[in-house]
């Protein structure tokens, strides 16, 4: 089975082909392709291509599935004895992808 390693939003994926996963939110619609040319190593059955630091002429094509936003969280501020208390709520926005195809 054919491995990549991709970067996109500052963070490093591990994927395959028919892998289904959540990166930092894309300017992509639901049901576009997107292409990452970002690909810093390719794992074959046979041999491994590791770049320097990416791999020349190597692209990962994946379709968005969805854009959506994570579960909300909590940031709650205090400092004792002084009355200060401050709640915020976060949901990181994500885009959901469906890897179709690694070309090394």
């Amino acid at each position: 089975m054919k491995h990549a390693v991709i970067l996109t939003g500052g963070k490093q994926y591990r994927v395959a082909e028919g892998d289904v996963i959540f990166v930092e939110k894309l300017e992509a619609d639901a049901g576009e392709e997107v292409t990452f040319d970002k690909v810093l190593c390719v794992v074959d059955e046979e041999n491994s291509t590791i770049g320097k630091p990416f791999v020349e002429g190597a692209t990962v094509t994946a379709k968005v599935v969805k854009n959506g936003k994570s579960a909300k969280i909590r940031v709650y501020k205090m400092k004792p004895k002084k009355g200060y208390r401050r709640t915020q709520g976060h949901r990181q926005p994500y885009t959901k992808l469906s890897v179709e195809a690694i070309h090394a």
